[in-house]
């Protein structure tokens, strides 16, 4: 899929020393899985050399990159109920179901401050979908923090509820519509040995989109993402396939809820968000001997 496409991308620093990757599936509110399993990461000192993330694993993994414990939750649970943060009330008043200026403007500037500075000396990817193409896009967030923002912004921006956002004279959408869970794309960059966080029980495969005609018509501006959607579901199951075989080769590292995890795209209940979280405390804290022992290899490995 990638391989046939431009990917306007910089190659990360020291490639030849870079080992271990982390990957990060979006899925909205189900990336408050993800953001337990980061802080659980970062509580004990596992420091991965690339992350990758798409739609809600690159808006809430990037505090992995930043090394801010506990920023998503908090400021997710803060927000539940603040109609700016994500509501429909937004959505009909900005056209975006989650404020574009207050999620990427004013709350890492001013209300809960994300540590750019810190962010910067990790190689940190997201993943667009190109609204007019329908081909992804991998940015690897090096340059200035507003253009960060703004990648990443588009790498949450879910079509028909979101603006496609213009950024460098392209119009991008959420990345989960061109490449869902980007481990192929880590891994031809130089990433052999990855992280794979994902937001569904090892249980789930996708189905076809509903709602076609209406789908369609709604996505009149941008038939390329119409016609990438009416195709997600076999590119998706084909991933996980994918996924499953790194995994029992031992190249990659999965984790993933024990269950479905049964939020909504829109949650206004901090108990809800908080109860996410804990799953995917839970669930690294579970695992976490096993992913030690795993970097540990992978380390041995480069090392020989």
């Amino acid at each position: 899929m990638w391989s046939e496409i431009d990917i306007y991308v910089r190659m990360p620093r020291e490639v030849n020393k870079v080992k271990i990757g982390l990957v990060m599936e979006g899925g909205a509110n189900r990336g408050m899985f993800t953001a337990g399993v980061l802080d659980v990461l970062m509580e004990n000192g596992i420091e991965l050399d690339a992350s990758i993330g798409v739609s809600a694993g690159a808006a809430f993994g990037c505090n992995y990159a930043s090394k801010q414990i506990g920023r998503a939750i908090r400021y997710n649970k803060r927000f539940a109920k603040d109609w700016r943060y994500a509501s429909w009330r937004s959505f009909f008043l900005t056209g975006d179901l989650y404020g574009a200026k207050f999620d990427y403007e004013k709350l890492p500037y001013e209300l809960d401050i994300f540590d750019y500075q810190e962010f910067m000396k990790h190689d940190f990817y997201c993943v667009c979908t190109n609204a007019l193409t329908g081909e992804p896009l991998y940015y690897h967030c090096d340059e200035d923090d507003k253009k960060t923002m703004q990648y990443i912004r588009a790498s949450a921006s879910m079509p028909v509820v979101s603006h496609a956002v213009e950024v460098d004279g392209m119009k991008l959408l959420d990345g989960g519509i061109a490449d869902s869970i980007p481990l192929q794309y880590f891994e031809s960059i130089g990433y052999k040995k990855n992280v794979v966080i994902l937001t569904q029980p090892s249980s789930y495969r996708k189905g076809p989109m509903k709602h076609t005609h209406m789908m369609k018509l709604l996505l009149k501006k941008y038939p390329a993402i119409y016609q990438k959607l009416k195709k997600r579901h076999l590119a998706y199951n084909k991933q996980l396939s994918y996924i499953k075989k790194r995994g029992e080769y031992g190249d990659a590292f999965i984790i993933q809820p024990p269950f479905s995890l049964n939020i909504p795209a829109l949650c206004h209940s901090a108990q809800e968000k908080e109860r996410v979280y804990r799953i995917g405390r839970q669930q690294a804290l579970k695992q976490l001997a096993s992913l030690k022992h795993f970097i540990n290899e992978a380390r041995n490995e480069e090392n020989h």
